[in-house]
């Protein structure tokens, strides 16, 4: 289905590069059928153009007609002047997909034409590797060939959850986010054994391997994440002193507020966009 369809990303930064990857290396959409532009950025495209083969071309020559999946990749901030900047070069059947925190499907509904069809997607920069974590809410419109053949392409770059849409805030904090939260862990656990002499980047590879080894136990068995801490902890050992001193210094709270920032943050960008735009 997908080696038929035009992708074009209005947005040319990490996520957007990091959605390419996942498209190009697993074969299922050529790289002639991705299409990149940005504002002015243009040694920006040249260089993804170079890397990944894809298609490049300056914001005011991209073939609309042409395109079936018009990806919304740039800053949120940019979301209302593109949309109206686009309206009118839609075809009718073309799917507007923001990967923006904050841009309700809704929101995009509103200041295009009525019928067009939207989706909200949530990747993470997991993408890359094609091990992302996506949320897909569809919009009023979506056909279910058209919600079916985007949920094929965002499986190029991991598990998609089809979600509703009052989730997505949520989804953002806990896995939008959430690389980041675990990247920060890691840093921590590196600097740890760096201070106590350990070779910066053996240190890295331990703290790497340790969290996908636990990532991939909760993939794999069927215990809750309480189970599998049960089956590690042994009454004045180790591990029980470290989760003590997690719980002295807050741990769960730290990575719960985390998520619950994240999330409200999200819904603040919504809030902020819808307060200063004028309505169409």
């Amino acid at each position: 289905m997908l080696k038929q369809k035009t992708i074009a990303f209005l947005g040319a930064g990490n996520m957007a590069e990091a959605m390419i990857s996942g498209m190009i290396q697993t074969e299922k959409v050529p790289a002639n059928q991705i299409i990149v532009t940005n504002k002015c950025n243009y040694d920006r495209l040249n260089i993804l153009e170079d890397k990944y083969g894809v298609r490049t071309a300056p914001i005011t020559e991209l073939p609309y007609k042409e395109i079936d999946f018009l990806i919304l990749a740039m800053k949120p901030k940019g979301a209302e002047e593109t949309l109206s900047t686009i309206k009118d070069l839609l075809p009718s059947n073309q799917v507007v997909i923001s990967v923006l925190a904050g841009i309700t499907t809704s929101f995009m509904e509103e200041r295009l034409n009525t019928g067009q069809e939207v989706i909200r997607v949530m990747p993470n920069t997991s993408s890359m590797i094609q091990e992302s974590a996506t949320a897909m809410s569809l919009g009023t419109y979506t056909n279910e060939d058209n919600a079916d053949a985007v949920n094929e392409l965002l499986e190029c770059m991991g598990e998609v959850y089809v979600i509703e849409e009052d989730q997505m805030d949520i989804f953002t904090g806990i896995a939008g986010s959430g690389p980041a939260y675990f990247y920060y862990l890691m840093e921590q656990m590196e600097n740890v054994g760096k201070v106590s002499g350990m070779n910066d980047k053996m240190a890295r590879k331990i703290a790497a391997q340790t969290v996908y080894g636990a990532a991939k136990m909760i993939m794999e068995k069927e215990e809750a994440p309480a189970e599998l801490i049960d089956n590690i902890v042994s009454p004045n050992g180790t591990t029980a002193a470290g989760l003590d001193a997690l719980k002295k210094h807050n741990g769960g709270e730290a990575i719960t507020q985390a998520i619950n920032n994240a999330a409200k943050r999200s819904k603040e960008i919504s809030k902020e966009l819808d307060g200063v735009l004028v309505p169409s």
